[in-house]
């Protein structure tokens, strides 16, 4: 059975960008993730940390913390939780876009969120005690 379990907790600033990735993509490597999964977990978890630095805490710095989980006992399965105490947003609760109309008919955003969502095997968000905690998970 193998179990990692890791934390990383940042400044939530865009200089903290490549923390961030590298933290993940260095434990996928380790156990020889695939690129093509790497490339989607690592985009996905990009979109979901600019998010924060950019919304959740209306110019301030806060913090975001990573929390990463990977098992290989049946099968690979990575669980991420990105969490902020910023304000409150459950970006799923954003109607997915219509992605059959072209840029300008589209509405602004809601567009990286949806992309995390058909890249990731399950994407979840819960509110505990003022966290936001968005979860993505993915198989492999």
């Amino acid at each position: 059975m193998a179990v990692i379990n890791k934390n990383l907790k940042v400044d939530a600033t865009m200089d903290n960008l490549d923390r961030v990735i590298g933290f993940v993509e260095a434990e996928l490597e380790l156990i020889e993730c695939p690129m093509k999964t790497i490339m989607q977990i690592t985009v996905s978890l990009e979109e979901v940390y600019v998010n924060v630095v950019n919304y959740a805490y209306d110019g301030e710095i806060g913090e975001c913390e990573i929390n990463l989980n990977i098992s290989t006992d049946d099968g690979n399965i990575l669980t991420l939780e990105i969490k902020d105490k910023g304000k409150y947003f459950n970006p799923l609760d954003k109607e997915d876009p219509d992605i059959t109309l072209s840029a300008d008919e589209r509405g602004i955003g809601g567009l990286g969120i949806f992309m995390v969502k058909k890249s990731m095997d399950e994407v979840c968000y819960k509110n505990i005690s003022g966290y936001n905690i968005l979860t993505i998970v993915k198989k492999w």
